[in-house]
């Protein structure tokens, strides 16, 4: 089945060789359980088909239509049936009150120039106050799950006969996370969805049939791509939980792997740590990681810290040593860049700090920084390139990635400038067409390590910092604190802030004077340099985007601004004098 032009076409022969496969296993926590809702490859074409039927009374091949629904089969169900309509899907997040996410659905209904809004009945309500009060009353609302839907053509009455697209028309645009800048749609074609569908395959070991799935948010995508789409793609299962189910009780996360025989599954570095400090022994005890293949880690910096913790946590339930699997991959790209299930070496090494800071990986001849690679490229050009010079550097020296293949998509949505700027890059004496990520990493003996993002990175009396790293630092003084972002503060003499949010119930009988001092005594401990502001904040102060990824640029501005609520704060005269000045413009 991989000689198919379109993803379209694709899944309708998955359809017809096996229509009573599960397609999907819908988990839905009840009374402290996950109960299972199956829907075969014939009943989702159905309701695809029904669902497309619909959407062809009220909108035009090549029309944007965001897919809002909160649940999971009329997400897919939406998604898919913009397939058989000939519209392309724009996947968001549902509404949530919360209103820096109000807003970029708002922002995503106006850049697209979206044509409706598909929702559910009980959402609907939401969803038509949303574009009402942020201009956009004129944008259609339709129902994934309203009595009108039916999967006759409106002008004949026939069964509908799915859109045939090209190879080079758009399935969906994919807003990116914005963790550094405002979202941008980038153009997910068929071709390139094929082609990362391929990519994933030959470097995780899919199979045909294969069980795979979680609980990532299906409108971002890993979760799109990588557990659903891919599911679909090899004929397989996804078994599917919500992302409020795994956070309210991370052992769902590994009990469906367990109990449903998933042999792919992957989050974020911060989900693995959450399983390692939230889940029990008892609830140890009940679980069989035996079968789980591949343990993708992905979407985030990776933390050997982490993933050993994990390995050694799990063991016990048979969770194999080699089944974690560090990834590297982004939306212009579809979703995977590097990665396999077979790495040749282990997946983290100590480098020199210092070297590392100066843009090199070296062995330490000193104090020592842990990275983890990403494996080896998938099926894609990868580079490593000066982003000043656009000269390419050898193995071991940090520069931009850049990457060039059938999964990049070929650009951003409305934005051609950007597009050219992004997608067709050209390398100094060398080829172009290349993609500029905005990500830093190196190479060495083919694996990529990933070492942070270019519009992240502190630069500090001419040594280059990552914020991730300082964070991670700042979180090790003490088990109070969580999410933490790190940013340098403009014009005031390389001084940067930390923004440490402090657990539940944490900040009362706490010496937080003290806790603040002590973080800034580990920085200048662990890097030579003294941070010009430590801010403790509630939990859920920090910034990030739909996918988990913290919004430091976001973090910065609600500092600046004035506009955080410290619970105490602990900052030099000259970020002091900086925010004073800034309060009287």
């Amino acid at each position: 089945m991989r000689g198919h032009q379109t993803f379209t076409e694709h899944f309708q022969a998955q359809v017809a060789a096996t229509p009573d496969r599960e397609a999907l296993i819908l988990l839905t926590e009840r009374d402290g359980g996950l109960t299972p809702e199956t829907i075969s490859y014939a009943r989702l074409d159905r309701a695809v088909r029904d669902l497309a039927g619909h959407l062809r009374r009220h909108v035009q091949p090549g029309d944007r239509v965001l897919i809002a629904p909160s649940a999971r089969d009329l997400f897919v169900t939406g998604l898919l049936a913009c397939l058989y309509a000939g519209a392309v899907a724009v996947p968001v997040a549902p509404p949530s009150g919360r209103g820096h996410h109000d807003e970029r659905i708002a922002g995503i209904v106006g850049e697209a120039a979206a044509a409706c809004v598909l929702t559910s009945v009980s959402e609907a309500a939401e969803v038509s106050q949303l574009l009402a009060r942020t201009g956009h009353g004129d944008v259609l609302c339709l129902l994934a799950d309203g009595s009108a839907v039916t999967g006759a053509d409106a002008a004949t009455q026939e069964p509908l006969r799915p859109f045939v697209p090209d190879p080079d028309m758009p399935v969906y645009l994919q807003y990116t996370s914005g963790s550094t800048r405002d979202p941008r749609g980038v153009v997910v074609t068929h071709r390139s969805l094929l082609a990362n569908q391929r990519a994933i395959s030959e470097a995780l070991g899919t199979r045909p049939g294969t069980r795979l799935g979680g609980w990532l948010p299906l409108h971002h995508d890993m979760g799109l791509v990588g557990q659903v789409l891919h599911a679909l793609w090899l004929g397989g299962t996804a078994v599917l939980l919500s992302p409020a189910a795994f956070v309210k009780r991370p052992a769902h996360w590994l009990e469906t792997i367990s109990r449903y025989g998933l042999t792919v599954s992957g989050a974020p570095d911060f989900a693995y740590e959450l399983c390692v400090r939230r889940i029990n022994d008892a609830q140890l005890a009940g679980l069989d990681l035996s079968g789980w293949e591949v343990a993708v880690s992905g979407g985030e910096p990776v933390h050997a810290a982490t993933l050993e913790a994990f390995a050694e946590r799990f063991a016990p339930a048979g969770l194999r040593p080699g089944a974690l699997a560090p990834c590297y991959g982004l939306a212009e790209a579809t979703l995977l860049v590097s990665g396999t299930r077979t790495a040749p070496a282990a997946a983290w090494r100590t480098v020199d700090a210092a070297a590392l800071e100066s843009g090199r990986l070296a062995a330490p001849t000193g104090p020592g920084r842990v990275i983890t690679h990403c494996g080896p490229a998938a099926s894609v050009d990868l580079r490593i390139v000066d982003a000043e010079t656009c000269r390419e550097l050898p193995d071991g020296r940090v520069g931009e990635i850049w990457v060039r293949g059938d999964s990049v998509g070929p650009g951003y949505w409305g934005r051609p400038a950007e597009t050219a700027a992004v997608f067709d890059c050209r390398i100094e004496g060398g080829g172009r067409g290349y993609l500029r990520t905005g990500d830093l990493g190196a190479l060495e003996d083919g694996l990529l390590y990933v070492t942070g993002r270019l519009k992240d990175m502190i630069v500090f009396a001419g040594r280059n910092l990552y914020p991730q790293d300082l964070e991670r630092t700042a979180q090790q003084v003490s088990s109070l604190f969580g999410a933490a972002s790190a940013f340098l503060v403009p014009d005031s003499r390389e001084r940067f802030v930390i923004v440490q949010e402090l657990r539940a119930r944490s900040r009362y009988d706490v010496d937080l004077a003290g806790l603040a001092a002590a973080v800034q005594q580990r920085l200048n401990e662990e890097y030579q340099v003294e941070a010009g502001g430590v801010v403790f904040v509630r939990a859920g102060t920090v910034r990030r985007t739909t996918s988990g990824k913290v919004e430091r640029a976001a973090m910065r501005r609600l500092f600046l601004r004035g506009e955080l609520t410290p619970l105490h704060q602990r900052l030099h005269a000259d970020v002091e004098r900086l925010l004073t000045a800034g309060s009287r413009r």
